[in-house]
């Protein structure tokens, strides 16, 4: 399939999205995949909300790119969710400010009170959601599909972008002038956390650089696995 076609079925399916599953939502996390798909759905003017999850542990680099998405797409505003406070203190103050690089048990603990429970709030009373994920992205993705049922929210998800590639993301974006996370540029392809992110070197999967400290099959947050996003953090 050549890259247009690809282009033009991505289109079709926002709109699918849009027309078949009112009210539905993008998550977005500022990722490459991510600016492509506000572009989209910003130029095509189709009728998806945007919801981005403040950790409150993000890069600085993230922050600008949220400003400059703010700037350059009116049409879609981004709602922030935030983590609870008070589940915050009491991880903190009973692990430590940096427990997640202890075991993949407190980090997943983390990664629920920052990342699942806002997530939640923000699916509330929505009957689709969207991600940027591609499957070239982790081995934990290979097996995705463009549509599924996302049984832990109770609503469908789609990955639009699930068959494009890399070069062709980048190609987009270099085309078309979209904005994106300075830190790409500084061999940073998959953004988290600041302190669960780093560069990766040469010929490393691009996924490489998030919790880096873990096995490969570990390397999710709970936010995209096909079972509840709780029972994974049982």
């Amino acid at each position: 399939m050549d890259f247009s076609q690809k282009l033009a079925e991505t289109i079709a399916l926002l709109e699918r999205i849009a027309a078949q599953y009112s009210p539905a939502t993008f998550a977005n996390s500022f990722g490459a995949e991510d600016m492509v798909i506000t572009h989209l759905l910003a130029k095509q003017k189709i009728a998806v909300s945007i919801f981005s999850l403040d950790t409150g542990r993000l890069p600085s680099e993230t922050y600008t790119l949220m400003q400059k998405v703010a700037e350059q797409y009116p049409s879609h505003p981004i709602t922030v969710y935030f983590p609870q406070t008070a589940a915050v203190e009491q991880y903190v103050n009973s692990n430590g400010i940096n427990a997640f690089y202890n075991s993949v048990e407190l980090r997943k603990s983390c990664c629920h009170i920052r990342k699942i429970e806002p997530l939640q709030r923000a699916l509330q009373g929505k009957k689709a959601w969207i991600t940027g994920l591609r499957r070239e992205q982790s081995p934990t993705r290979t097996d995705l599909a463009q549509q599924e049922f996302d049984a832990g929210n109770g609503l469908e998800k789609f990955n639009p972008l699930l068959e494009w590639t890399e070069k062709e993301v980048w190609a987009f974006i270099r085309d078309n002038q979209i904005p994106y996370n300075a830190l790409h540029d500084q061999h940073v392809p998959s953004i988290g956390c600041a302190p669960c992110t780093r560069p990766i070197a040469m010929g490393e999967d691009v996924r490489a650089g998030r919790w880096w400290w873990e096995n490969p099959e570990h390397k999710e947050c709970g936010l995209h696995v096909k079972d509840s996003a709780v029972s994974l953090l049982k």
